[in-house]
């Protein structure tokens, strides 16, 4: 019980650290950056910027009425402890966007733009990383991907694609170009602070030289393995075969020195690579959360 408590509190303050981390740098790039400017980004946070831009109504009130369905639909979607960190996140944004004022930083459009992008990206990473969101759209996403057969990906252009023309409509198409600018900087440092730089690669080998290329990723890569039983064969009448096939997953750092370990000892060995976004447990070398 000691021990099962100990792991959760540590969790807790772990979560607790990052969502007030992404907080305070979601608030820093629409401060100092977006707001300023008039500047949007793409989903909830992009709408909220919009309405704040035609209207009177503050950022701090905009952004919690736009997320209201989403809060709502966190915990029918996803679950109650989810539902409960978003809203507190949310909370937090408003509070934090209400009473802390911090200064414009520049007013170069691109600058703006790219850095703007990159601390909100922060900020709602940061804060999916402590177990929430501070822009409800993925919660939408996730819901309208399993009513209507389509992928998450997909809802997330389409609600984007809107909120850039309502933005190219009621401000200006330059506006508009530059607030695109600052969906893609945000969306790439999103997906930066989430996977970080060890994103996980599966590969797949399949080589007459099995027990070479086994020793070398473990001794030489220091990394574990499976080995599946598998038969192959080729055409309508191809003999099947029985191989092993070996399975392991590396960092994108090392998928070149694979490559060329593999090469060297059976430079026809068929390889697949496919990306992870996570890993747990095993030889894989976790970064420090």
């Amino acid at each position: 019980m000691n021990t099962t408590a100990s792991i959760t509190n540590k969790t807790l303050l772990k979560d607790t650290f990052f969502i007030v981390l992404g907080i305070i740098t979601a608030a820093f790039g629409l401060e100092s950056f977006l707001l300023p400017n008039s500047f949007i980004d793409g989903g909830a946070t992009g709408i909220s910027l919009l309405l704040t831009t035609i209207s009177s109504l503050p950022l701090y009130v905009l952004i919690i009425l736009v997320n209201i369905p989403f809060m709502v639909l966190a915990y029918k979607v996803i679950g109650k402890m989810f539902a409960i960190k978003t809203t507190i996140a949310i909370l937090g944004l408003s509070l934090v966007l209400a009473f802390v004022h911090f200064p414009e930083i520049t007013e170069d459009k691109l600058l703006v733009a790219v850095f703007g992008g990159f601390f909100l990206g922060a900020g709602i990473g940061l804060s999916v990383r402590g177990g929430s969101v501070l822009d409800g759209t993925e919660v939408l996403a996730i819901y309208l991907s399993r009513k209507l057969g389509t992928t998450i990906g997909d809802i997330i252009v389409l609600i984007n694609i809107l909120v850039f023309l309502a933005a190219a409509y009621l401000l200006s198409i330059e506006t508009a170009l530059y607030s695109m600018l600052t969906y893609l900087s945000a969306s790439k440092t999103l997906d930066f602070v989430i996977d970080g730089i060890e994103e996980y690669t599966g590969v797949t080998i399949i080589s007459q030289s099995n027990e070479e290329i086994r020793q070398m990723i473990t001794e030489k890569m220091g990394r574990g393995i499976t080995i599946y039983k598998g038969k192959g064969g080729y055409g309508t009448h191809g003999t099947q075969k029985d191989h092993d096939v070996i399975f392991t997953v590396i960092t994108r750092l090392e998928i070149r020195k694979l490559n060329i370990e593999i090469s060297k000892i059976d430079p026809k060995a068929f390889v697949v690579m496919h990306r992870i976004n996570d890993t747990r447990g095993g030889m894989i070398k976790k970064r420090s959360l």
